[in-house]
């Protein structure tokens, strides 16, 4: 008899430890969904290694050699007849002095516009953010292309060559692959929104976008994937020169006094675990 009474309760109570487990992950899945539509745009966007975009190709995994952070936009939908929208879904993920990629920080992006246009435009699009400054304009709670004149951003499209020489000296370089009848994309004018809620979400605590690409004080491991990719194609930061007095001496010559750096420690938070 007591058996009989205890089992159900047993079974009731499993059913919602059950349920309690499974509620985060399945809260997770549209987050983690863009998670993985950016990790497979990366590897559309900086895999080409031929063909026609092979000029755009090279270029893009320059710029993200040098890059401090970068922001992935696997799919910026557009579409209008007179009037014009644009929107898509955002990650934005830096680095730390010692090469290793941070998880993603969650953003929307959004712009209207208004013009003899008709068709549809599907586009991936990646920005390498080649400056601290760029970053911390990107990590405000909104961030308008083009509105701010301290910020440089240019913008190469699919099959355009020479985007290293046209981006010198720009804090942000957006390369864009585009499908449809639009024949670039323009973003000037488009807002870049931060979106706390969905951070919330993936993470089971309120993290701001500081505190997860720069303090590395969130982690899941759902992004390995894309920190990988970015980790493939990036490698390290790109080194500064050596000065040229350094660069004539002989191997190992040291000079008078010689102390060796400090290691490199990224200040505060919980360091995400290096990606090899």
């Amino acid at each position: 008899m007591r058996r009989s009474i205890f089992a159900p309760i047993a079974l009731a109570g499993a059913l919602l430890l059950a349920s309690a487990l499974a509620r985060p992950a399945a809260a997770q899945m549209e987050q983690q969904a863009l998670v993985d539509r950016s990790t497979l745009a990366v590897q559309e966007m900086l895999g080409a290694a031929g063909g026609a975009d092979a000029a755009h190709y090279n270029d893009a995994v320059t710029m993200l050699r040098r890059a401090r952070a970068v922001m992935v936009c696997p799919r910026v939908f557009r579409a209008g007849f007179i009037l014009g929208g644009q929107g898509g879904s955002c990650v934005l993920l830096a680095r730390d002095g010692a090469g290793s990629w941070s998880s993603p920080a969650f953003y929307s992006l959004g712009a209207g516009s208004l013009g003899l246009q008709i068709g549809v435009q599907d586009a991936m699009v990646m920005m390498m953010v080649l400056t601290d400054k760029g970053l911390s304009a990107l990590m405000d709670s909104q961030f308008k292309v083009g509105a701010d004149a301290s910020i440089a951003v240019a913008t190469v499209g699919a099959g355009i060559s020479g985007a290293t020489t046209a981006a010198v000296g720009a804090d942000i370089v957006t390369f864009a692959k585009t499908r449809g009848l639009y024949a670039g994309i323009a973003l000037d004018g488009s807002l870049i929104s931060a979106r706390s809620d969905w951070n919330r979400v993936y993470y089971g605590q309120s993290v701001g976008a500081r505190q997860i690409v720069v303090d590395m004080a969130a982690h899941n491991p759902g992004a390995d994937p894309l920190r990988g990719a970015l980790m493939r194609f990036g490698g390290a930061p790109a080194a500064t020169a050596a000065p040229s007095y350094q660069q004539q001496q002989p191997q190992g010559f040291q000079q008078p006094n010689y102390q060796p750096p400090p290691s490199y420690q990224q200040g505060g938070g919980v360091q995400a675990e290096p990606l090899r």
